[in-house]
């Protein structure tokens, strides 16, 4: 993909339309090309079926990984999803969104030397969305067990714990504050990862089970409460997700032009015209994950001109991986590291600028200045247990959730996953575990 980077609009400052939509659609394609059938089983047959396979290890939701990819090479795309499904319920967006770099496809036996891994990830959403395309059912519910659990937030986690819970039969009310399904997958994966809607045609083939009713724009603290939730159902699972970025803590965050780069993610998941989301012509990116690529590639994508991370540390401290940080390269985005914030330069009210001082250790600190317009914060999210109402009931580690290893907290009746509890790495295919571990052990108690 030839990438347009020629804006129309040089005006300074935050504007809207620095390309035309039609030059935005075209930046916002696929990051990867999807497998056709002949690829797809090409590259399967390039999987050795390992035993005692490293790819389903690393795997956080267990899938069968050989097991799927020989179904694909014996031409049964719809039996490879069913095995996917089977342990991970958002396989197609775990195919878009995982870092199968740093996971299956990392350890993969061909990872070496001349060769390359298997690419485990593609195959993966090839069979899932062959499925969805053919409209197959795979799951039926169990008959009715009488028992109903309240889960709050349609995230990955909520979302999967929700779906296990169907599935064995227990009649499920998903509390959702916002006023669409998906939680991250809806308004904080990049454009580019999640095109054509695809959250939501997930989401809808979860629900499609039936057993499973959301309830959108309700919030947990806000418009219903722990107790009120603990009164209606016999169990409840709390996947609350992360509240707004950290602060900075440094002059002139206040400014405009400073914003929360999951903010700015958010409007352009939610926009009709791409280009009427308004960029900076210089744009700085100050963090060192996921978030931090997707909004600094998405800049370049929408016509801004420089756009810089920021990251206090070196590349192989970023949570975001080494590929990722190529593939921003690649879109134009620069990297400097061993750097970190010191204050935003304000004219007029508006960021100008940024001032840096060097993060190395060294006994001499040096300060550079990035000229900026817009200013995107990713320095993580902070947690917002305090909706929930008397958080002194739960343990608490770093404002998130203590769980046991069946993602129970210390709150008899409650059970947790996702961002929200300690001790997790904040991806996707981990809140989905957690969803699908918790149901399996609120079932446990629930029928006992």
């Amino acid at each position: 993909m030839e990438l347009i980077t020629t804006a129309h609009n040089g005006q300074s400052g935050v504007a809207p339309e620095r390309l035309e939509e039609a030059e935005c659609q075209r930046n916002f394609c696929e990051m990867h090309t999807p497998l056709e059938g002949n690829a797809a089983r090409v590259e399967a047959e390039r999987c050795y079926f390992c035993f005692d396979a490293p790819c389903t290890e690393a795997c956080p939701t267990g899938i069968d990984i050989p097991g799927f990819i020989r179904m694909i090479a014996n031409g049964n795309p719809v039996g490879a999803a069913s095995l996917i499904l089977e342990e991970n319920i958002m396989g197609g967006t775990c195919a878009r969104a995982c870092p199968v770099e740093t996971l299956c496809e990392g350890v993969c036996v061909r990872n070496h030397g001349d060769d390359r891994p298997v690419n485990i990830g593609l195959l993966q959403r090839y069979s899932v969305d062959e499925a969805l395309d053919r409209g197959i059912a795979f799951f039926t519910r169990a008959e009715s067990t009488g028992r109903t659990v309240g889960v709050v937030g349609a995230g990955p986690a909520g979302l999967a714990c929700a779906h296990r819970l169907a599935v064995l039969g227990h009649k499920v009310v998903v509390y959702e504050a916002r006023s669409k399904t998906g939680g991250l997958n809806e308004f904080g994966l990049a454009a580019y990862k999640m095109l054509n809607g695809f959250a939501q045609r997930e989401a809808d083939f979860i629900t499609s089970i039936g057993g499973i009713e959301i309830v959108h724009d309700t919030g947990l603290g806000q418009e219903v409460s722990l107790d009120e939730l603990q009164e209606r159902h016999d169990a409840l699972f709390l996947g609350l997700g992360l509240g707004g970025g950290n602060a900075l803590g440094i002059p002139g965050e206040e400014g405009e032009g400073v914003e929360d780069a999951v903010g700015f993610i958010d409007r352009l998941r939610q926009t009709s015209a791409l280009s009427s989301v308004p960029v900076g012509r210089r744009v700085v990116v100050i963090g060192g994950g996921m978030t931090a690529i997707d909004a600094a590639v998405q800049a370049r994508l929408l016509g801004a001109e420089e756009v810089t991370i920021v990251y206090r540390r070196g590349p192989e401290a970023m949570k975001a991986s080494i590929v990722e940080q190529e593939f921003a390269k690649i879109r134009g985005v620069s990297i400097r590291y061993w750097a970190r914030p010191a204050a935003v330069i304000l004219a007029d009210g508006r960021a100008n600028g940024v001032e840096f001082e060097t993060a190395g250790g060294s006994a001499m600190e040096e300060h550079f200045m990035l000229p900026a317009d817009m200013v995107l914060k990713a320095i993580g999210q902070a947690p917002h247990l305090g909706r929930a109402g008397e958080i002194e009931r739960f343990e608490i580690e770093h404002g998130r959730l203590v769980v046991d290893e069946h993602r129970q907290t210390s709150c008899p009746g409650i059970w947790a996953g996702g961002d929200c509890v300690a001790g997790g790495d904040d991806l996707t295919v981990s809140a989905v575990q957690d969803g699908k571990v918790a149901a399996n052990a609120m079932h446990q108690m629930l029928i006992g």
